[in-house]
């Protein structure tokens, strides 16, 4: 009984120490990490509206919700002192889980790029949304509800599936669809 109770305590210390070890290692890179995130989001804002040079986020309050996508966040592209659009972070729900998505709407009302960022959708399908010949159809078309279209060419407001991925292809577009809602919420005001 009494070997038990040894096992048991040198058991438990190892545990109490490898747990102190883990709660320091996340102390200490925590802030590293934090910024390493805001680092990869301004590029990611930088990425979808090139004609910004400075960023200001948007009070929450100050856009509408969407029912079925997250609205994580919405900074205002600034030139100088004159707007050049809106940056809008959405998680829309795709096959395999929440797409991280950052729009970028110009002031002119057209859609300046889509960023994806975090997924968990099927490689070889759904992740085929992170090449550029998917993404890429978003920019220059009218902030305007779009569609996904399985077949034939795409037209001003419609986005070409991904072969096999349809559902990706229809959240990613639903994501961008939330963002241009928010940007008529902000500039109907």
């Amino acid at each position: 009984m009494n070997s038990i109770l040894k096992l048991g305590l040198n058991l438990f210390i190892i545990c109490a120490v490898a747990a102190g070890l883990l709660a320091g290692t996340n102390q200490l890179t925590e802030p590293i990490i934090a910024q390493r995130n805001e680092q990869a989001n301004n590029e990611a804002r930088k990425m979808v509206l090139p004609d910004a040079n400075n960023f200001e986020l948007i009070d929450p309050n100050d856009y509408g919700k969407n029912g079925e996508v997250e609205i994580v966040e919405v900074y205002k592209g600034l030139n100088g002192s004159n707007i050049a659009g809106y940056t809008i972070k959405v998680l829309p729900s795709g096959y395999g889980g929440e797409i991280e998505l950052m729009v970028g709407i110009k002031s002119d009302g057209t859609i300046s790029g889509v960023n994806i960022g975090n997924m968990t959708e099927t490689p070889g399908l759904g992740a085929k949304a992170k090449e550029e010949a998917f993404y890429g159809q978003y920019a220059g078309k009218p902030a305007d509800e779009l569609s996904v279209v399985k077949s034939g060419p795409a037209g001003e407001t419609e986005i070409q599936a991904i072969s096999g991925a349809t559902i990706t292809s229809t959240a990613v577009t639903t994501g961008v669809n939330a963002a241009v809602e928010v940007y008529y919420s902000i500039n109907n005001k």
